[in-house]
């Protein structure tokens, strides 16, 4: 950090202004990742998304103080000698204090009914609130504050902690995902919505006061939000919420809407993230994963896409029409891209506003590109930069977008992460700043500190009223972005998956909803450990059989029912497997294969032993050349056997 004087100080602020820490079932003092401050780049795992035992570990978001000079340059602000930062935050989980989600309420009006609220029958309305006090923090190094005073019905919820590092940056990290009934006993019965319920999830405004030689600075406040854990780390939405406010920043004129398009920072990501979803849906393996003519990580399929030349127009064009135009003004197909269900799924059979499009935005790039005009790019993917190699107002840059970019864009049924408010403008600091700074970039409304945010709006919540000047997304606070979402959170990702649901009888897995998030198929480590075997060098047919196969992410919680499900998944959410980036083996790189591919891991970690389908495989393969030649011994002894972690009876499934 260069030296400042107070005189030189133009303004001080909060990074990121939106930081997004995630629950994890891991309780070592240690065991958490952190969250990215790069845009696009994932969570730095710090030895592993899961630990030893493959417990998932929590993600921390960490906070950072930036000052804006008279001079216009950006320095880090941390704590020293002349420098001192006092920390102050405030979190809430609101969610059964709040209304029924039924669909996302800035839709059209004739899809929006008004929202009865959640456990309407509880007459302390004020005991469903998990509100625990503000927490205060400083120097380097300060031991754990626990958000740990918070009740429910009078029942004792841990929403999570903050400490700081060895330069007084602030970590918040969340809770430990448990969710539980009222009263013991009862089931959840549907996806959102569920009565009686809570969970630890948890949001709100993250305040520093900097002193500087003396000089007390108030910093703009940032944010905190506490999501569900990432199952698939590294793999990014084809619209992410950063995508999705951008929108509406330029439709408030606050960013300007891109006038030129740039392939290798415009259109290849848009391809590149198709083609990453391959490791979470097996349809998406087929249409646009490896060996597909859209396959975005083979370099003979990219310099085609980079290709501006006249003779490619047309194939370019057709590729174009693989889209739907998120405009809408012509029909649009369910058989077109991307496969991904919408805000409106299940309420109408438009496919054009019932799955999700790309952004106006995205698909500008895609109608320029079609036509060639665009800056050809490098073939190579963009290598991502290393954050304390960047200068400050470049780093600055990165925390703005980094989070959200991490979280997904859609589609808002209701979501996993944030959902549909994050694209009104009222909710953002520049809808009541004439003259914003730019350290306002990215930064929420916020109530005043110390006020609860309000949680009344009648005996029904209104479309009139969500949107209106005085309604609930005027300003957040503590508990309001994610009081929108499902209640218990596991519910909701175990009910919210692909067409293999849905419609199994139709071909491929697909559409899904927060494939990215939350797997529907995907590449087991049994499936990869067989493909990356020596043995299967010799036989590439049945190296690329283990390779291709895909297997239901969901398949130890499923039950004999929906309801079994998504009462399993709040019970074993944290054995599900972490589909993690893995070195591809030499064969299957030569096979065409990417040089990194997501496979799921964590499972096997906690199943060990127990499936004997795979030593029976890997006896097959072993025929392959001549037999070892083993010296005459004593009978092995028996192996114990190890019983499958869960077990379905004839007729349970």
């Amino acid at each position: 950090m260069t030296s400042v004087a107070p005189d030189d100080i133009a303004w001080v602020a909060v990074y990121p202004p939106i930081g997004i820490a995630r629950l994890g079932d891991a309780t070592g003092a240690d065991d958490y990742v952190l969250a990215p401050e790069v845009i696009g780049a994932p969570s730095d795992p710090r030895g592993g998304y899961q630990s030893a035992s493959g417990a998932i570990r929590r993600q921390a978001v960490r906070f950072r103080i930036y000052a804006g000079l008279t001079s216009g340059d950006i320095v880090e602000l941390v704590q020293g000698p002349d420098v001192a930062i006092a920390w102050r935050v405030e979190v809430a989980n609101l969610k059964a204090g709040w209304y029924a989600f039924n669909v996302a309420m800035d839709l059209p009006a004739q899809y929006v009914a008004p929202a009865a609220r959640r456990n309407a029958a509880f007459p302390d309305r004020a005991a469903l609130d998990i509100r625990p006090g503000a927490r205060t923090i400083a120097g380097a190094n300060a031991p754990p504050q626990r958000f740990d005073d918070g009740t429910f019905a009078g029942r004792r919820v841990d929403l999570g902690e903050i400490r700081t590092d060895g330069d007084g940056r602030l970590l918040v990290l969340g809770g430990h995902g448990r969710s539980a009934p009222m009263i013991p006993g009862t089931a959840a019965v549907t996806f959102a919505n569920n009565d009686g319920w809570h969970d630890d999830i948890a949001d709100g405004p993250v305040r520093a006061t900097v002193t500087v030689a003396g000089t007390p600075f108030e910093a703009a406040p940032g944010y905190v939000v506490v999501t569900p854990p990432n199952y698939a780390p590294g793999l990014l939405g084809l619209v992410t919420m950063d995508d999705a406010v951008r929108e509406t920043f330029m439709a408030e004129g606050w960013l300007p809407a891109p006038a030129t398009t740039r392939f290798t920072e415009d259109v290849w990501p848009i391809f590149d993230r198709l083609t990453g979803m391959q490791w979470i849906n097996h349809g998406f393996l087929v249409a646009h994963g490896v060996g597909s003519p859209l396959d975005a990580r083979n370099r003979e399929v990219v310099a085609r896409l980079a290709d501006a030349a006249p003779a490619n127009r047309g194939w370019r064009e057709r590729v174009l029409a693989l889209f739907r135009d998120p405009a809408g003004p012509g029909p649009a197909s369910q058989a077109q891209m991307p496969m991904i269900y919408g805000d409106l799924t299940g309420e109408t059979n438009d496919p054009g506003i019932e799955f999700l499009t790309v952004t106006a935005t995205q698909y500008a790039h895609l109608t320029r590109w079609a036509a060639g005009d665009f800056t050809a790019g490098t073939l190579d993917p963009p290598r991502l930069p290393e954050f304390a190699s960047l200068p400050p107002a470049e780093q600055v840059g990165h925390l703005n977008r980094a989070g959200l970019t991490e979280c997904l864009g859609g589609p808002f049924h209701p979501g996993i992460e944030l959902t549909w408010p994050m694209r009104r403008a009222s909710l953002w600091a520049r809808s009541h700043t004439a003259a914003p700074r730019e350290c306002d970039a990215y930064r929420l409304h916020l109530v005043p500190e110390g006020t609860p945010v309000r949680q009344d709006f009648g005996e029904t919540l209104t479309r009139d009223t969500c949107l209106g000047p005085n309604g609930p997304n005027a300003a957040a606070g503590p508990g309001a972005l994610t009081r929108w979402l499902g209640v218990p959170w596991q519910t909701d990702e175990a009910s919210c998956n692909s067409s293999a649901d849905y419609a199994p009888s139709t071909y491929l897995s697909f559409p899904s909803f927060w494939g990215t998030r939350v797997p529907e198929q995907v590449l087991s480590s049994a499936s990869f450990g067989r493909a990356s075997s020596p043995a299967d060098e010799a036989l590439p047919l049945q190296r690329l059989k283990h390779a291709f196969h895909r297997e239901d992410w969901l398949r130890d919680v499923r039950g004999r029912s929906y309801r079994e499900r998504i009462n399993n998944m709040v019970a074993l959410w944290q054995t599900l497997g972490v589909v993690e980036p893995v070195a591809a083996p030499r064969a299957l790189v030569g096979d065409g294969f990417p040089g990194v591919l997501h496979v799921e891991v964590g499972r096997d970690r906690r199943n060990a032993g127990s499936d004997p389908k795979i030593d029976f495989v890997d006896a097959v393969e072993g025929l392959v050349g001549e037999a070892p030649v083993v010296e005459a011994a004593g009978p092995a002894p028996a192996e114990p056997v190890v019983p499958p972690r869960h077990r379905f009876r004839q007729g349970e499934v």
